[in-house]
């Protein structure tokens, strides 16, 4: 049974990716995702973080929440910089 709450804090522990609200937010700043590029196909994540987003996106519906809200907070940092 998976105990794990659904959360950014904790997709980015999945991840294997520093979890601090710091970090979290310098990934976002760090890595922008365009309106055409698909979460799954940013060129930021490894083989294996991105096979886990498809495994996410794909199974289970609480992760695929956050996964989605990653998404849209990294196409959001990418339009502020343009700005």
């Amino acid at each position: 049974m998976n105990t794990v709450t659904p959360r950014m804090t904790n997709l980015f522990l999945q991840l294997g990716l520093d979890s601090s609200p710091e970090a979290i937010e310098r990934f976002m700043f760090d890595n922008e995702l365009p309106e055409d590029v698909h979460i799954l196909d940013a060129k930021f994540w490894t083989e294996s973080q991105a096979q886990m987003l498809r495994e996410m996106l794909c199974s289970d519906a609480e992760w695929a929440l956050v996964v989605d809200q990653l998404s849209q907070a990294l196409r959001d940092c990418a339009c502020r910089k343009e700005k």
